[in-house]
């Protein structure tokens, strides 16, 4: 598993200090504030003080000190790393755990393997197969099993083909 986890995006500065503003990939944007240093671009940082608001943060970081150095910043991918994540609760997963994970029916066969994971409400699972992509939603009762160990996901073939396109 990946060392890293990628949380969330910078998105811009925000006002003359130096803060930035962050769209945050977790369930929670609170969870964000647990963070005492994040990697932006690769290069690790203090993370001096963080408020959130909906699905993102502000985030004050130490070198980061006027508007012209968080502008570098914009549109750069905020990773931490994986023992400094808050634990989840059974049956919930990062999103990076997933992506590469094969995608099969109860049944055996093989549908394709995890591409992407676009969060929302429901998760929108983006398939890459031998036919071309496939996307569904982990709506009640799709998902029967994940085994990010092996890498597979085990789906209920009737609800997936109610919910894929």
């Amino acid at each position: 598993m990946e060392e890293k986890l990628n949380v969330a995006t910078v998105l811009k500065p925000q006002g003359i200090r130096g803060e930035i503003k962050v769209k945050v990939f977790l369930d929670e944007s609170e969870d964000f504030k647990t963070f005492k240093r994040i990697f932006i671009g690769g290069e690790e940082y203090s993370v001096l003080s963080v408020r959130t608001q909906g699905d993102f943060a502000f985030v004050g970081v130490k070198g980061i000190a006027d508007r012209n150095v968080a502008e570098t910043l914009r549109g750069k991918d905020i990773d931490v790393l994986r023992s400094d994540c808050p634990p989840l609760p059974e049956g919930r997963y990062y999103i990076a755990d997933l992506l590469g994970c094969e995608v099969f029916y109860t049944s055996g066969e093989k549908i394709g393997e995890v591409k992407e994971v676009v969060p929302a409400g429901t998760d929108i699972y983006v398939l890459s197969t031998a036919k071309g992509e496939v996307s569904f939603a982990a709506a009640d009762g799709v998902i029967e099993d994940v085994d990010v160990e092996t890498k597979k996901i085990t789906v209920n073939k009737k609800r997936f083909k109610e919910v894929s396109v």
